[in-house]
């Protein structure tokens, strides 16, 4: 997902106009901002914004990191005996394992060489829904 760097935007407008999703905005420091939920991920702000403001998701790599980190830690105050702890930090090992798998699983399935990519991710999904 791209996403503008609030402090290199300069509030031009080019992203806004070019975006066909209409899924950027002006919020009220004049910074665009992108809405995950109206993005197709076209690149198009990437491409067009002359300040580099709109940037790569894999950036936030190591912030996203953090947040996971935080939640973990937050959640974890609700457990006081080393021995819950321990526990919860082993079911939250098997949540990030789950979510690692089913990233893995849904890129096996983008990665499909093919020439019609619509019939491979709907044939996966049929498998995968069965």
């Amino acid at each position: 997902m791209p996403w503008v760097n609030q402090e290199m935007c300069v509030g031009c407008g080019v992203c806004i106009d070019e975006c066909p999703s209409d899924a950027i905005a002006m919020d009220s420091n004049d910074c665009a901002v992108i809405d995950d939920a109206k993005c197709i991920r076209c690149g198009r702000c990437h491409d067009v914004c002359p300040q580099g403001a709109v940037r790569h998701d894999s950036e936030r790599i190591p912030q996203e990191v953090a947040d996971n980190l935080r939640w973990v830690r937050g959640l974890l105050e609700n457990f006081q005996q080393p021995e819950e702890q321990k526990a919860f930090i082993g079911r939250m090992i098997r949540h990030f394992k789950m979510r690692k798998e089913v990233a893995e699983r849904t890129l096996a399935t983008l990665k499909t060489d093919t020439d019609n990519p619509i019939d491979a991710i709907d044939a996966a999904i049929e498998s995968t829904s069965q």
